[in-house]
C-alpha cells in the first residue's frame, strides 16, 4: 500500500474512467479509490475490470446518488482507517490533469496541510473550454466566498486538491453538511479554522471530455448560502 490515495467520485463516468485510472496508475506512488454512486451506465463494472489486474485500485459502490460531498467524506474515512498520509481529490471527467498529481505531493512536503489546485493564481485564468458566462460565475463565486470567510485564497471551489492526514483528523467529518461544490469551500474553511496551513498551486482546468455537468440550481443555492452559514456557526461557537 502506498501512503497517498487519490479519491475519485463517479456517476455515469464510463466513457472516461478507464483513461483517468490508467493515467493515475502511471504514478507508482499513488493508490486510487473510486466512490461510485450506483452509476446506471456501468461505471463500477469498468472499475472492477481494472481491479482484476491492479492491486492499487479500490472501489466503494454506494446504493444511490448521494452527492459529491458525502462521496469524499466516505473516501476520507476509508483512507484514514487504512493509514494513508495524503488524500487527493480528483474529477473523473478529464477536467484534471493526472500529470499534476506528483506536484501536489511536492508542495505538501513544504509543510502545507492542504494544497488547492488553483485556476486563478497570480491573477491568471487557467481554464480551457469555458464560455465567458461560466468563467464569470466561477470567478465571482470564489471572490464572494473568500471575502465573506476572510480567506486569502483564489479558488475555493476547485475540486483538485490534496489534504494531509492530520488536517482531516482535525475536523469532525460527521458535521460537514454541504454536499455540492460548496463542499470544497467548507473543507478549506474548516481546515484553516482548525489552525492548519492551506496553500495553493497553479493548475490548468480543462472542460470535461465526456459526460454532463452535475451543476444544478440547488447546488448554486447551497454555494451562495454556505459562507453565511459558516459565519453564523462561528459566531454561535464564540458566544
Amino acid at each position: 500500500m502506498n501512503k497517498s490515495l487519490v479519491i475519485i467520485p463517479t456517476y455515469n463516468e464510463k466513457a472516461s474512467i478507464s483513461v483517468v485510472i490508467h493515467s493515475v496508475l502511471r504514478h507508482e506512488e499513488l493508490d486510487i479509490l473510486i466512490v461510485d454512486d450506483a452509476s446506471p451506465d456501468g461505471t463500477a463494472r469498468v472499475v472492477r475490470e481494472i481491479m482484476a489486474v491492479s492491486n492499487r485500485v479500490y472501489l466503494i459502490e454506494r446504493q444511490g446518488k448521494y452527492g459529491l460531498g458525502t462521496a469524499y467524506v466516505t473516501g476520507f474515512k476509508w483512507g484514514l482507517e487504512r493509514g494513508y498520509e495524503y488524500f487527493t481529490e480528483m474529477d473523473a471527467d478529464g477536467s484534471h490533469n493526472p500529470e499534476a498529481l506528483p506536484w501536489f505531493l511536492k508542495e505538501m512536503e513544504k509543510g502545507y496541510d492542504m494544497i488547492i489546485g488553483s485556476r486563478y493564481l497570480d491573477g491568471k485564468i487557467s481554464v480551457i473550454g469555458w464560455n465567458f458566462r461560466r468563467l464569470l460565475l466561477s470567478k465571482f463565486g470564489n471572490f464572494y466566498a473568500s471575502r465573506l470567510l476572510g480567506l486569502r485564497l483564489t479558488d475555493l471551489t476547485s475540486g483538485f486538491r490534496c489534504y494531509r492526514r492530520q488536517a482531516l483528523q482535525a475536523i469532525n467529518l460527521e458535521k460537514v453538511y454541504s454536499n455540492g461544490y460548496s463542499f470544497q469551500i467548507e473543507m478549506a474553511y474548516l481546515i484553516g479554522e482548525a489552525g492548519h496551513q492551506v496553500g495553493e498551486m497553479p493548475i490548468t482546468f480543462y472542460e470535461r471530455s465526456s459526460g454532463s455537468s452535475k451543476m444544478s440550481k440547488n447546488i448554486v443555492r447551497e454555494a451562495v448560502l454556505l459562507p453565511w452559514k459558516l459565519r453564523l456557526r462561528k459566531i454561535k461557537n464564540v458566544f
